[in-house]
């Protein structure tokens, strides 16, 4: 079970996710607008954000920036605006998908079901994992990354693509096998979202960032 915030100013969508929410054995919190998102991360804890863009008072891509300030907490953003621009805004932003109105709530609730999987704290053998890679060190437990001892804030979905990037080194990654492996499901876009995402974890690997080679009309590797 997760406890999520769902923010969005349409009851009927609010009602919408809360119920299948609910059926996957969620908890869930409202908010209204963007303002009341920040007010609320402030002061509860959530696994992660299901929020609209388009609010009153504090759209959600400036609450997203809020609140990263203070939690990490993943975020799933809601937008009748489905341009390539606007998604790859998001990215940017920090979010961790992005999903365009109208929508499905079941293929919704899976994307939800992964994110909060994979942010899940893990347990066991696995949890005691520690990755390095020249310049590198990852600590699977706390899903923390450093390069050169120094720590780098990674989005879910950044943090998610690096581990699979080191978990196989020296082999020809594709597209498709890093969507399917990092996303977990067919996704509308996927040449862009992925190049976006590298180029947006590349950008805070500093000294490491070359690490992630581009093979034209391939793919990418990992390689030191």
């Amino acid at each position: 079970m997760a406890r999520l915030l769902i923010v969005d100013d349409e009851p009927d969508i609010y009602q919408m996710i809360c119920r299948y929410a609910q059926r996957e054995g969620h908890e869930t919190v409202k908010a209204s607008d963007g303002l009341e998102a920040v007010e609320l991360c402030r002061t509860n804890d959530f696994d992660m954000i299901i929020m609209d863009v388009m609010m009153p008072d504090m759209d959600g891509f400036t609450a997203c920036k809020e609140i990263r300030k203070e939690k990490d907490i993943p975020v799933l953003m809601l937008s009748a605006r489905g341009t390539e621009y606007d998604k790859l805004f998001g990215f940017e932003v920090g979010i961790d998908d992005y999903v365009v109105k109208p929508f499905s709530p079941k293929e919704l609730m899976a994307r939800v079901n992964v994110i909060v999987n994979r942010h899940r704290p893990q347990s066991g053998a696995s949890a005691r994992r520690t990755l390095e890679a020249g310049a590198l060190t990852i600590d699977v437990s706390g899903r923390t990354v450093l390069v050169d001892s120094q720590r780098v804030d990674l989005t879910t979905k950044e943090y998610d693509l690096l581990l699979y990037f080191v978990e196989n080194q020296g082999m020809v990654l594709t597209r498709e096998q890093i969507l399917n492996a990092v996303w977990d499901y067919a996704y509308q876009g996927a040449d862009r979202t992925v190049d976006w995402q590298i180029k947006l974890l590349r950008n805070k690997l500093g000294i490491c960032r070359d690490y992630i080679k581009t093979l034209r009309g391939v793919g990418y590797k990992f390689e030191v």
